[in-house]
């Protein structure tokens, strides 16, 4: 059935049950038709109503528990898979429902305990969200060491070869994470990997296209918006990198890198005001992060702050002497008068300068920023 279907059926159903709101059947055909509909909202209220008044069968609390997930109604969810698990306490499904229900709750702890090696060696999903618990927490030497036998027990499995090639570029494994890319297929986290990689390799056209096609199957992924919005920098189109960039840090939450991202793309679009914000955005998230000091100690400067600018250079590379924001901020000390214009053409041809042996850019090395650890 196809959701303009569902969607008329639903339509339909919600009109019966204004007469007879506690029809059993009709409350049931209208959350199935909600579910078709993509409405997990409308299917979970009606699945409450059954509940409510106890008519919902223990055969329909898994549906309703994954409703009650998808709608966002975590503790729902894990309410009903955790009665089914009473009973069935060894179903490896069950156990992979609350797993990914307290995953998305940020419970992390809970979630991992939900899955044993049993769950993991039966469900390529369970391994998968393990791996990607691990990779969230932060834990990249064991995620890595572990995602090697995962791949061999599913190594067919394309969302965990995407969340594998996520990781390996995190880890800074290339090879690992184009082969497993390629292996996954149009996964949009896989096709988010190989865009990354294109826009490593100057291909910004392609890597553009293939962001987009992520983000048409995916439009959740703050991966693949602020690879959008590196591209479209790349290309010097400021007006649309800053939408994209602000739209993937904003999704990310707490990570700094791409905060600086975002920055950076206010400041070539012409907007100081903004790209001060966003900087101080990522300093409020952690004051030893070198390149919200570095990047603050350019605004400074341009805006004839000079004492401040070279305050905050100071701790810039005090805390990170590879700093590119610091760098950045020494060359306008010198080259620099305020002119604001001038600074962003100084900036915009540093992009494209070779910084080490390996010959990687400006661009790559703030891509890395955006799109990697911090």
């Amino acid at each position: 059935m196809s959701n303009d279907d569902a969607s008329t059926k639903l339509k339909s159903y919600l009109e019966f049950l204004e007469q007879d709101p506690e029809n059993t059947t009709l409350l049931l055909d209208a959350a199935a038709s909600a579910i078709g509909a993509n409405e997990p909202a409308m299917a979970n209220e009606l699945f409450q109503r059954l509940e409510k008044s106890n008519r919902l069968e223990l055969e329909n609390y898994n549906q309703a528990g994954i409703v009650a997930m998808r709608s966002g109604d975590q503790a729902r969810a894990q309410r009903l898979f955790g009665e089914l698990l009473n009973l069935n306490p060894d179903d490896a499904a069950l156990k992979f429902n609350l797993a990914w229900s307290l995953a998305l709750a940020k419970d992390f702890n809970g979630a991992k305990a939900q899955l044993d090696e049993t769950v993991i060696a039966a469900l390529p999903q369970a391994a998968m969200l393990d791996l990607q618990i691990r990779h969230e927490r932060g834990e990249f030497d064991d995620a890595a060491n572990i995602a090697a036998e995962y791949l061999l027990q599913h190594g067919d499995y394309p969302p965990l070869l995407a969340a594998v090639s996520v990781l390996a570029m995190d880890i800074e494994d290339e090879e690992l994470a184009r082969e497993c890319a390629t292996k996954a297929g149009d996964h949009p986290d896989a096709l988010t990997t190989l865009a990354t990689l294109k826009l490593g390799e100057q291909d910004t056209a392609e890597a553009r296209t293939m962001f987009e096609t992520a983000l048409a199957k995916n439009a959740h992924s703050p991966r693949a918006w602020i690879g959008l919005g590196l591209a479209d920098m790349a290309s010097g189109n400021n007006e649309m990198a800053t939408k994209s960039l602000d739209k993937g840090a904003g999704m990310f939450g707490d990570h700094l890198g791409s905060w600086i991202a975002a920055g950076w793309g206010h400041f070539l679009a012409g907007d100081l005001a903004t790209a001060r914000e966003r900087f101080e955005t990522a300093l409020m998230l952690d004051e030893t992060f070198g390149e919200s000091q570095g990047s603050l100690a350019v605004i400074e400067i341009i805006e004839g702050h000079r004492d401040a600018g070279e305050r905050r250079l100071e701790i810039a590379q005090r805390l990170d002497r590879d700093s590119f924001s610091a760098a950045f901020g020494q060359v306008l000390l010198a080259a620099s008068d305020g002119d604001s214009a001038r600074a962003q053409r100084i900036f915009e041809l540093a992009l494209k300068q070779k910084i080490d042996a390996k010959g990687r850019t400006l661009a790559d090395a703030l891509g890395a920023l955006a799109m990697g650890r911090t």
